[in-house]
């Protein structure tokens, strides 16, 4: 008994140095991309023009200058259904993390019992005791499963992240597309002005004799035509703001007010280097933290086809009112172990460590899909910038161009030698000319805010007021870099 109760210890120590083992770590990011993007060969330099030398920059929703925009991407951070989902989901994958590192910790349990005649229990038997066990980690299972809760952690919080850059720019463009709204309608309107006068002139020269019934339907047709436009576009107005409200947790009704001109266009914007995108950018940061997950989930599986010891201690009293009891040493001290070992289960453990191997297969194509949606985005945002730089210095020239014909098509009408339907068509041709560089205006910002979300830097909203009366999301940017401590 005296050299079982001295080999005790000896085996404790021996499993405790084997269950301090290191676990195999997972496959770094390079090792990664090696392997789900086998075949994209990174260049050294962004394809498409538009970009300009340096490190991607961060805070880039005060590159546009506009504080209106500011204060609405700080209010969709505090109220966005988006937001507050992603940060509902960031909660629960940390206290999955905490229950999957729960079992490293020896478990801990009371027990008493107590009765008489009076609760219905003839035994007469009462007593208290506390019980430990404790499963030696020898394999690694449950630091596995730890260590995939942990990674799964991470990957949540890394997607609220890029959910909140997301939201900050769709509200970025939502303003920038409900201004364009407003000034398109204005432009309309103004142009339907224009057209009634025309209509005006038109029944002026036809009662004192100089003009024709014709040129008075084809003023009047115009009008219509513009008046059709410009109710067109009040509507388009009316669903742009309402987007706008709902991206920043507001009751869609239209009633937002926007500024009366475009924010000012951002300068040439720092890309870095293609090298750094998947280094930087929060969903493929995501997607590589799955990828750790579902590694050390299959270690989790291998590790449970081995067996599995724990250690148990026990103190305990018991007592009767009724008889006595044949053991009079009180408390009852106990040390042991158990050990469970799988022998057949249908080869359901096998068949979970095939499951696990998949799922970090699928993993890792997942990651290889995110990071090529990544450069694919880069380079179309940069392309599409471009493009809209060079199509807006078009249209501008379209603008000037237009509005020359126009006024000499009224010279041509005022002194006879042309006729009004010259003068309508050129007027329509000058609205369609001025609409097209607006909307090639807004198109140029839409894309740099492609541009800046693509490229993974930061906008840098303004926090959520600490004291703020009203309940908010709880913001990702100041949850703690590793899950809750098990």
């Amino acid at each position: 008994m005296a050299a079982r109760r001295r080999a005790l210890p000896l085996l404790v120590a021996a499993a405790l140095a084997l269950a301090g083992c290191a676990l195999e770590s997972p496959p770094k990011p390079d090792e990664i991309r090696s392997q789900a993007l086998a075949n994209v060969a990174v260049p050294g330099d962004y394809v498409a023009r538009g970009g300009a030398e340096g490190a991607v920059a961060d805070d880039w929703v005060a590159a546009f200058d506009d504080v209106e925009l500011t204060m609405l991407v700080d209010e969709a951070l505090n109220y966005n259904a988006d937001l507050q989902l992603a940060a509902a989901r960031v909660e629960l994958a940390a206290a999955y993390a905490k229950l999957a590192g729960a079992a490293i910790y020896p478990s801990v349990n009371l027990l008493a019992h107590g009765g008489g005649k009076m609760g219905g229990d003839g035994s007469g038997l009462s007593g208290v005791g506390l019980f430990v066990s404790w499963e030696l980690d020898l394999w690694g299972r449950v630091r596995s499963q730890a260590a995939s809760g942990s990674a799964q952690y991470e990957s949540a919080l890394a997607d609220a992240q890029f959910a909140q850059a997301s939201i900050a720019a769709g509200v970025a463009k939502a303003w920038i597309l409900a201004i364009e709204a407003k000034l398109q309608r204005d432009l309309a309107e103004e142009i339907a002005r224009s057209a009634e006068r025309a209509a005006g002139l038109a029944r002026d020269r036809l009662r004192v004799g100089i003009g024709d019934a014709y040129d008075v339907a084809l003023a009047d047709s115009t009008v219509e035509t513009t008046r059709e436009a410009a109710r067109g576009l009040a509507l388009g107005q009316e669903q742009a703001r309402r987007a706008l409200e709902t991206l920043v947790g507001r009751y869609p009704g239209a009633a937002i007010e926007v500024r009366a001109s475009l924010p000012a266009m951002p300068g040439p914007v720092p890309v870095g280097l293609p090298s750094e995108l998947l280094e930087r950018r929060p969903d493929v940061i995501a997607a590589e933290r799955r990828v750790a997950a579902a590694f050390h989930a299959v270690g989790e599986a291998k590790a449970a086809r081995l067996p599995k010891i724990a250690l148990t201690a026990s103190v305990s009293s018991v007592s009767s009112s009724l008889f006595v009891l044949q053991n009079h040493s009180n408390p009852v001290w106990s040390l042991g172990a158990n050990l469970v070992a799988p022998i057949f289960n249908g080869y359901a453990l096998q068949a979970q460590v095939d499951i696990r191997t998949a799922e970090q297969k699928l993993a890792v194509a997942e990651y290889g899909r995110v990071g090529a949606r990544a450069f694919g985005e880069v380079e179309n945002a940069l392309s599409a910038g471009f493009a809209a730089d060079e199509r807006e210095a078009i249209l501008a020239r379209s603008v000037a161009s237009n509005a020359r014909a126009l006024e000499l098509a009224k010279d041509r009408f005022r002194v006879g030698s042309g006729d009004l339907r010259a003068v309508l068509q050129q007027g329509v041709a000058l609205g369609a000319a001025r609409a097209s560089e607006l909307r090639m205006a807004s198109e140029r910002r839409v894309q740099r805010v492609n541009v800046y979300l693509a490229l993974g830097g930061s906008f840098e909203a303004t926090a959520p007021r600490a004291d703020a009366a009203e309940p908010t999301a709880v913001s990702t940017a100041a949850a703690p870099a590793n899950p809750p401590a098990r």
